[in-house]
């Protein structure tokens, strides 16, 4: 261990009160101050004596601190690639290495490349064959222009294979020469979304001066200036998105909003305009992909609903239902090829993948018979995507499918929809004697007031556990914006193009810090995800957002009940909106828990949307603006519910330039709980100065990350009194 150091005092946050009145209610909010971190100089002061306080109450654990991130670092190779995707004439890939927080895109040469394609085929790497070229260094670029934070957001190869277009996080499309490096166009400034729309122009979407969402033409060698404006919405609600076919002859512009969109083609061969894909209804989502001569088009509603349709390309009135809705079934996901068409399925919320085989291109299609089901998935509880091998393999019979499990690292094989032979292309490399074999994973269900089940996802290391109660647990819970909880722990898994290396499989090895120590993990599947359906999600919001936080109670009861943990053991955690949950939940039942951790928390939710309301909000949470939704959200907005109680040990983490949950929100949560609360337990405020919200908290590249999950880990076992002295922990091998 390291020295201590002297334990300082909590920082005590000055009060200024500033009340608020709606529809007759008044509310005091003594640290809305918080806010005015331009204006006054507190907020920096107090900020800092929060990190000051934090670094306090670790230093102690220091030494330990450090020794779990050599053991996380120890996980992970120092040279890692993504699995290279064949476009054309090359393979396609990632490299990253573990010391740097930036990615090289890469490229070899296929000697064989007029061979069709093989499940079995393999990029050649030997001192003979063709060299790896560095297409686009980021570091490099970052250090050429003196760039505090360089990212690239997009990598999209030209249809014939000669230019490289990709989108920088500050918003500009760049054009090289693939094989040069050097620039073949002017750089096109804030884009949001491109696609290449053939060899010699490409879409992109853009806000204007009031933020309106535009779809705008540009033709290679021409100015920004004289590009066309081909769409724009007045709607504030909308947002537009791109999307190109798997032929590459089609793209499709959708307008939406999180329960509704609707669909424009744009004909590569015929670039005037965009035209608009009937059949529309409100309340539909649609997904649309192109062969020959028609538009398959997945659509979904905002139930369970979901179907796939055909049509003529010159009669989009004229559907054909090739999928039918099935109950407890949902079509997730849809690839097209020249000769066959991939299906990925929710089945009782269980991942299915089926093929089958189409006609010829120009002969009737009424409806899809003699389909392969897809038999490499050997865990029910994993996720799934298919992703199609792209550009000049439209015509190939191989689809690329990604998948994980809680026990399991990202893993991508390469599927024959002839034969049904697949075959292993990367499993993600965990070092340190890692064993699948070694974890278990379990399904269960907990039964929420009004009688619905909640799923539970449990994985922990045999021999480690005893399940009489006296394991520690993590429980993890998100439900918000239809997205799962399993989801929200892959966030930064790129599922376009690359397959890997995957933050997925990063979680899993953080995830082994734990669960070799004899710590279960598990994952509250609450309402507001999408794990039964786009109706799991409706009934976590709006009006039924309390029914996310009594779903996670109820999970939590579950398992206090049936052994796996108890009170004095039980962790929760989860970031932004599963910050939320967290700090709702720790108001409503405080005593379920032992500790807490809470990422970049959505906690102010209730003056955050009166003072910026922003459309994800409304349409997620509601408009407190209307006084149903005003008295409904502040039930269980967590900063208006703090109360004189105990709480259980807490850390919240956010970043001074998070954008989206803003920083002033989780400093008010601790705020207000160190004057409320009425026990002794931890709590803690850690606020980075770099970084933003989806680099939880705060930092970015695998190294800081890293850092971050040693600090978490060794506050939670810290809370438990799990942090022995060196040489007395149980064996970790």
């Amino acid at each position: 261990m390291s020295s201590h150091r002297q334990r300082l005092s909590p920082p005590e946050a000055k009060k200024v009160p500033f009340l608020m009145e709606i529809f007759g209610d008044k509310r005091l909010d003594n640290y809305h101050w918080l806010r005015d971190a331009g204006r006054d100089p507190d907020v920096q002061r107090y900020l800092e004596l929060e990190n000051k306080y934090a670094e306090s109450i670790m230093s102690e654990t220091n030494g330990y601190e450090f020794a779990l991130f050599n053991e996380l670092k120890a996980r992970f190779k120092e040279d890692d690639i993504s699995v290279p995707v064949r476009v054309g004439s090359h393979y396609y890939y990632q490299r990253r290495y573990l010391s740097k927080d930036y990615v090289q895109y890469c490229r070899r040469f296929i000697p064989n490349n007029e061979a069709p394609p093989s499940v079995y085929d393999i990029m050649p790497t030997g001192p003979d064959d063709p060299p790896e070229e560095v297409i686009i260094d980021e570091e490099v670029i970052k250090y050429k222009n003196s760039l505090e934070n360089y990212r690239i957001t997009a990598f999209k190869v030209s249809p014939n294979n000669k230019l490289v277009a990709f989108r920088e996080n500050c918003g500009t499309v760049c054009v090289i020469d693939s094989e040069t490096g050097a620039p073949a166009e002017k750089p096109i400034q804030g884009c949001l979304e491109f696609e290449w729309a053939g060899d010699e122009a490409f879409l992109y979407t853009r806000r204007n001066a009031i933020a309106e969402p535009q779809v705008w033409f540009h033709k290679l060698g021409e100015e920004q200036s004289k590009d066309t404006c081909l769409y724009r919405t007045r709607e504030d609600l909308f947002d537009l998105t791109l999307e190109a076919s798997e032929s590459k002859k089609f793209l499709f512009v959708k307008s939406k909003t999180r329960v509704t969109g609707f669909v424009y083609y744009f004909d590569v061969s015929r670039p005037e305009t965009l035209r608009f894909l009937p059949p529309w209804h409100l309340g539909i989502d649609m997904f649309v992909s192109h062969r020959g001569n028609q538009f398959f088009i997945r659509r979904s509603d905002g139930e369970f609903r979901s179907d796939v349709l055909t049509c003529p390309v010159d009669n989009t009135f004229e559907t054909t239902v090739l999928i039918p809705h099935r109950e407890r079934v949902r079509v997730e996901e849809v690839r097209l090829f020249a000769d066959h068409i991939a299906v990925y399925e929710l089945e009782e919320g269980l991942p299915k993948i089926s093929t089958y085989c189409l006609p010829p291109v120009g002969e009737p299609l009424k409806t899809l018979q003699g389909g392969r089901t897809v038999d490499i998935f050997k865990s029910e509880l994993c996720i799934s995507r298919i992703h199609g091998i792209r550009d000049s393999q439209f015509s190939s019979s191989i689809l690329r499918i990604c998948f994980y499990t809680m026990r399991m690292p990202f893993s991508a094989y390469d599927y024959d929809m002839n034969t049904g032979i697949s075959v292993l292309k990367k499993k993600e490399t965990i070092l340190g004697g890692f064993d699948e074999s070694n974890y278990v994973t379990e399904s269960k269900r907990a039964y929420a007031s009004d009688g619905e089940e909640i799923p539970i996802s449990i994985v922990y290391r045999k021999n480690r556990v005893k399940l009489d109660g006296s394991d520690p647990l993590v429980l993890f819970g998100y439900g918000s914006y239809g997205l799962g909880g399993v989801m929200i722990l892959a966030v930064g898994f790129s599922w376009d193009g690359d397959c890997g290396p995957s933050s997925y499989s990063n979680s899993i090895a953080s995830r082994l810090t734990i669960l070799d120590r004899g710590i279960i993990f598990a994952i509250a599947h609450v309402r507001g995800g999408d794990e039964k359906g786009k109706q799991w999600h409706e009934n976590g919001k709006l009006l039924n957002k309390r029914n996310t936080f009594t779903d996670f109670i109820a999970c939590a009861d579950y398992l206090i009940k049936s052994n796996y943990c108890s009170e004095d053991n039980l962790c929760i955690e989860g970031g932004s909106a599963g910050g939320m949950l967290i700090g709702a939940v720790l108001n409503m039942r405080p005593e379920l828990f032992k500790v807490a951790v809470a990422d970049v928390p959505s906690v102010d939710v209730l003056t955050t949307i009166l003072f910026y309301p922003r459309k994800r909000d409304l349409e997620e949470w509601g408009d407190p603006r209307m006084e149903q939704f005003y008295f409904y959200i502040k039930s269980y907005s967590p900063v208006d519910n703090v109360k004189a109680q105990n709480y259980p040990n807490i850390l919240v983490r956010t970043a001074y330039q998070d954008k989206l949950v803003p920083f002033y929100g989780p400093a008010k949560f601790v705020a207000k709980l160190r004057d409320m609360k009425t026990d002794d337990n931890l709590l803690l405020l850690k606020c980075r100065s770099d970084g933003g919200h989806r680099q939880m908290p705060g930092s970015v590249g695998r190294l800081r990350q890293q850092q971050q999950d040693a600090f978490k880990y060794t506050f939670i076992l810290k809370a438990l009194n799990m942090i022995h002295a060196p040489g007395s922990e149980q064996s970790r091998n």
